[in-house]
């Protein structure tokens, strides 16, 4: 299918990947709890956008461009962690009662998820090491074949994020900002944060 080998293999490949527990997922959980389905749907239109970027940086040869300058990419990654612990520790001290990390207005949800996801270099590595595995090399397309498969990772994440939207909004009350439930969330979001920026300055 557009020069796509096993496109059912293909599929089940994004959907495994976007289950895994990672800065993106938690931009997109915090800001439903926060934001309620409107601040969901803007995290997921910016997780989208920053991966499209990521995807076709890699197609044109991003990642063969910071392999070949260690201390650009060092920037990125330092960059990355240090946004990522500086919103954990922000989350994790935040007192009971002050104002909210994240604005309520979707298009902050949007650029914040963005920039998460963004500022995580290694996804270009590992587009390039993915897209590969399912490319026929006897009916490719060229840049559609690539166009084909972005658009269908897009795709899978729109319908992966309005998913857990839905099965996170029926906490309903719960998630409310200032219950217990939310603060005990938003601190272990700020943990986790901080976990993802030394993970990424740890696998260097």
């Amino acid at each position: 299918m557009f020069g796509v080998a096993d496109y059912g293999a293909f599929v089940a490949a994004v959907l495994i990947f976007l289950a895994i527990p990672g800065p993106g997922n938690l931009a997109l959980l915090t800001s439903t709890a926060k934001g309620g389905v409107r601040g969901g749907l803007a995290a997921t239109l910016g997780v989208i956008l920053g991966d499209q970027v990521l995807m076709w940086a890699a197609v044109a040869g991003v990642a063969a461009l910071l392999a070949a300058h260690p201390a650009a990419f060092a920037a990125i990654q330092w960059s990355g962690a240090a946004y990522l612990a500086w919103l954990g520790l922000r989350m994790l001290f935040a007192k009971p009662g002050a104002a909210p990390l994240l604005d309520i207005k979707p298009y902050h949800y949007l650029r914040q998820a963005m920039t998460i996801t963004l500022l995580n270099p290694k996804a270009i590595i590992f587009y390039m090491a993915f897209f590969p595995l399912f490319v026929d090399p006897a009916r490719h397309r060229g840049l559609l074949t690539f166009a084909f498969m972005a658009g269908s990772i897009a795709t899978l994440t729109f319908l992966y994020c309005i998913t857990v939207i839905a099965l996170f909004r029926k906490l309903g009350d719960r998630l409310q900002a200032g219950s217990p439930l939310a603060r005990w969330l938003e601190k272990l979001a700020g943990v986790a944060l901080i976990a993802f920026g030394v993970r990424l300055l740890g696998e260097r």
